[in-house]
């Protein structure tokens, strides 16, 4: 029983550890840019030796996969519900209230991605956030509908996306900031669908 129950507790510890490595990293990721940031500098933050850092993650870009897949699972499940859903407006519509309190929790991980392009070009992670952005794109843009229309739902998903990371540093209520980009968005959704009447 003492033995479960240690090794129980040692995985607590190596999750807590982990987060908390993830946490600090991305911190300095968006405080000093991501090529800057270093493992060492992470690691005396942490209060652990590089060894101890490299137990857990052995570069900058195993932190940041691992910091987005986090993020990135509520999207995945958002995208996989989305696609058993009629393709009408109000699926639209819970998509993209869904998307936008998700994206709460993902803004860091966007913001570090868009200041940090140059660098950020060549990993894997580029691509997969990319990638889950597409597919939630896929399920709310109007293929059949006029060029007009189809711009009103892009626009829609785009005011949502750019804005949850664009406007951290307005004055205001991040909450506050969430909603009236979400209102704008499922404004011209709603015209996309009624054709902007």
């Amino acid at each position: 029983m003492a033995t479960r129950a240690t090794t129980a507790n040692t995985r607590s510890r190596r999750r807590d550890t982990r987060r908390e490595i993830q946490e600090i990293a991305l911190r300095h990721f968006l405080e000093r840019g991501y090529e800057a940031a270093s493992l060492r500098e992470i690691a005396e933050e942490l209060g652990v030796t590089h060894a101890a850092l490299y137990y857990h993650f052995k570069s900058k870009e195993d932190i940041l996969v691992s910091v987005a897949e986090g993020l990135g699972g509520p999207i995945d499940e958002l995208i996989a519900w989305g696609e058993q859903q009629p393709p009408t407006l109000r699926t639209r519509q819970e998509l993209l209230t869904r998307y936008s309190e998700t994206l709460t929790a993902a803004a860091p991980l966007f913001r570090l991605m868009q200041e940090n392009q140059s660098a950020l070009r060549k990993l894997s992670i580029g691509q997969t956030l990319n990638d889950r952005v597409a597919a939630l794109a896929r399920l709310i843009y109007l293929p059949e509908a006029p060029l007009e229309a189809q711009v009103r739902a892009s626009s829609a998903l785009m005011t949502v996306h750019f804005g949850a990371f664009s406007l951290y540093a307005l004055p205001g209520e991040a909450e506050e900031k969430r909603k009236a980009l979400l209102d704008l968005g499922l404004e011209l959704l709603a015209a996309a669908h009624t054709g902007g009447r």
